[in-house]
């Protein structure tokens, strides 16, 4: 076998190995799956009446519901991948990578189990979360042509977010520091445009807001979903979610070489 072949069967192994681990283990996904939904719950029904009706449009909750959806979305994203860097710091600090290394079983497929299963998790989680917006009362204007563009950009945020993640898992000294790291992932959608507009906050929190990386990823689900304009915003998306992709893979690679070659 040739040593793609033989790198794809071990990545293979890797995932069916974290697959079962979330399928052992169910409460983890659970949690992962319910905060959001909490989040969504809180929101509409409890702060939703008065922050639909201070959008402009005064369509109280059932207004409100289509806004935050977008970023209900995000958040479970970044839920999942504060499982990812849970993962990867049990791995490291459990003594699992150390019987890895005298394997010979690809390096690199360690990585990419996790990072392939963080994305069946991911999709999974979105698909209960979108259901349960549609319950209480999303309904979503996009045609096929705005789904694929929705659904693209959630895989490039995930893809983003989850490198991300294992490289902060790697880095943990522990497990317990891996569950903590990525909790500024989860208060970015609520430092941007994801629960109020960016217009109603003070001036030097708005100028933060309206630059992070996370608002324009909101607004251009919000517009694909809705059916209103995105400008520049979807570009914008693209490239934070290329650029952090970018930086995680790297990272994650350099301090997955360092504790190989320890």
């Amino acid at each position: 076998m040739s040593t793609l072949s033989l790198s794809m069967r071990d990545s293979a192994t890797m995932l069916r190995r974290n697959i079962r681990h979330m399928q052992r283990y169910p409460s983890l996904t659970i949690m992962l799956i319910g905060q959001p939904i909490v989040f969504l719950l809180l929101f509409v029904y409890v702060f939703g009446g008065t922050l639909g009706n201070g959008l402009g449009g005064g369509g109280g909750r059932a207004e409100y519901v289509g806004y935050v959806t977008p970023a209900i979305l995000l958040v479970t994203v970044c839920s999942a991948a504060l499982g990812t860097a849970i993962s990867v710091a049990t791995d490291m600090t459990e003594g699992i990578i150390a019987r890895f290394r005298t394997m010979a079983i690809s390096k690199a497929s360690v990585l990419t189990g996790h990072v392939v299963g963080a994305l069946i998790q991911t999709a999974f989680a979105l698909a209960v979360v979108f259901g349960v917006t549609l319950l209480i009362g999303f309904s979503p204007t996009a045609g096929v042509g705005e789904w694929f563009a929705v659904a693209g950009l959630l895989l490039l945020l995930t893809i983003a977010l989850t490198w991300l993640s294992v490289a902060l898992g790697l880095a943990a000294k522990s497990v317990e520091t891996a569950s903590n790291t990525p909790m500024i992932f989860m208060l970015l959608p609520f430092l941007g445009s994801g629960f109020v507009p960016t217009d109603s906050m003070p001036a030097w929190l708005r100028w933060f807001a309206d630059y992070q990386p996370f608002t324009p990823v909101i607004e251009t689900l919000r517009g694909l979903l809705l059916g209103t304009p995105i400008g520049s915003s979807g570009w914008l998306a693209i490239g934070w979610c290329v650029l952090l992709s970018v930086v995680g893979y790297v990272w994650s690679k350099s301090l997955f070489a360092k504790e190989r070659d320890r």
